[in-house]
């Protein structure tokens, strides 16, 4: 997983295994997690580097972040650090929302820090409140603005990206992206390949095989389930697309991802 977004499932509330406070980078200043079935999502109260599926990010207070189930992620310690925590597993019902790994959840930090710390008071006894307090604080990270930089994108181009994201399982035409964007065809084309240098096409076809790859390999869903998420309904299609986007076929990811995690 080297990617800077998570496809997150929050149609329905989570399974919630754990919630707690971490006190860490006492004992050493380094720690090392994978958790085979279980997402993990982390409100930090501290500043250090976190890995993430191979990829490097500077945390801060009031930062958060996500690790997909089967993902392993190290944190790098200044001192004592404390965060605050969920375990958890996704139903995978409804459409996703897709979410970057880690972010500044900015003024929204105290109100998560809250919904957390009542999930962590109604632990372990009262499991369905629990998953209320943790589901609640799912949809307030998903729901926050877009991080600094994506907002500087022509506003035609971020629309565009966001009816895209929301409708990857839904069939995607150039021209019906376009009139959401309140642009023309061919408008549209000439700002997507000078913003992102790819042609909507390209763009659609990448986070379909993004999203595709990351279903693959930390969630359990049937291969005709994720090609049904990322609108390739024929497997044969979806076999050659990610031969040819993503080197290998979706049972060899998916089988690749077991034995790294085993």
């Amino acid at each position: 997983m080297d990617v800077e977004r998570v496809a997150l499932h929050l149609a329905r509330p989570p399974f919630v295994a754990n919630v707690g406070v971490g006190v860490h980078g006492v004992r050493s200043p380094h720690d090392v997690y994978r958790l085979p079935d279980l997402w993990q999502l982390h409100l930090y109260g501290y500043s250090a580097e976190v890995t993430i599926g191979g990829r490097t990010y500077a945390v801060a207070p009031g930062w958060v972040s996500f690790v997909p189930a089967g993902v392993e992620v190290r944190f790098d310690y200044t001192g004592r650090s404390e965060h605050l925590f969920a375990h958890f597993r996704p139903e995978p019902a409804g459409e996703p929302s897709v979410v970057p790994v880690v972010r500044d959840a900015g003024a929204a930090s105290a109100g998560l820090s809250d919904l957390l710390r009542a999930a962590i008071s109604a632990s372990p006894g009262g499991s369905a409140r629990v998953a209320a307090e943790v589901w609640a604080a799912l949809w307030r990270i998903a729901q926050l603005p877009e991080p600094a930089g994506v907002g500087t994108r022509h506003a035609a181009v971020a629309t565009a990206i966001d009816h895209i994201e929301a409708n990857l399982a839904r069939p995607l035409s150039v021209p019906d992206v376009a009139r959401v964007a309140g642009v023309s065809h061919n408008h549209l084309t000439r700002l997507f390949r000078a913003e992102t240098g790819l042609p909507v096409v390209g763009w659609i076809r990448r986070r379909r095989m993004a999203r595709a790859q990351h279903l693959l390999t930390a969630t359990t869903m049937s291969i005709p389930a994720v090609a049904a998420s990322v609108g390739i309904h024929d497997l044969q299609a979806f076999n050659k697309a990610c031969r040819r986007e993503l080197g290998a076929s979706p049972r060899a990811i998916r089988a690749g991802a077991t034995r790294a995690s085993a």
